[in-house]
């Protein structure tokens, strides 16, 4: 059985939810942040060298990063559901959004935030780093134009790895100027596999 490496408030959130997903039965062993710096434990180090989450463990397997693990789960237990398979003419797209996330998405969102909080020395740096957040955002706001997933009509495991974008923009800078965004955030968030992820992972800030 997968055992899930969970942190609070964190991106093993979308792991719990791609296997309910998937209907994979897995077990959640939960780690809590530092109250006061909100790191993960020093326990974590002992799964993995880097002491991050995500980590999931399988059949003596560590794995560590969203994308690497979701890839994993999707080529062992997935059968063919929630990624296109190479032929499709969506796979290349699929492929795009799930480095997208954490290669650029992710990164402009987590170092204006890391930056504001330095202070009144940080202030000559806001506003090229909002204008990056704000890129990043108009840029997936347009991809989802006119469509309920970021691949068309069908969801999958790119709306899951793209996910955290969306919660974590709606709530340290608001999504109301992205309205496809918001919506998609509102779509997935109501999807049982979701809510049933929520009930098992604990407080999620972001939901």
């Amino acid at each position: 059985m997968i055992i899930v490496h969970h942190l609070d408030d964190s991106r093993s959130q979308r792991i719990l939810w791609l296997l309910e997903e998937l209907g994979l039965p897995y077990e959640i062993r939960p780690h809590k942040r530092d109250p006061k710096t909100r790191l993960a434990p020093p326990e974590l180090k002992q799964i993995h060298a880097l002491g991050k989450s995500p980590v999931i463990e399988d059949s003596g397997k560590i794995i560590a990063e969203s994308g690497a693990i979701i890839d994993y789960v999707l080529r062992h237990y997935g059968n063919g559901r929630l990624a296109p398979v190479p032929p499709d003419p969506s796979y290349d797209d699929f492929v795009h959004w799930m480095h997208y996330a954490e290669g650029s998405g992710m990164p402009a969102l987590i170092i204006r935030i890391n930056v504001g909080r330095v202070g009144e020395a940080a202030a000559p740096a806001l506003p090229r780093l909002d204008g990056e957040v704000a890129l990043q955002l108009g840029y997936l706001d347009g991809s989802l134009k006119g469509r309920p997933y970021i691949l068309g009509e069908e969801f999958s495991a790119a709306d899951i790895q793209l996910s955290f974008i969306g919660e974590l923009a709606g709530a340290r800078f608001g999504i109301n100027n992205y309205p496809d965004i918001k919506a998609w955030v509102q779509r997935f968030q109501a999807r049982p596999a979701y809510q049933a992820a929520l009930a098992k992972g604990g407080a999620y800030s972001f939901a």
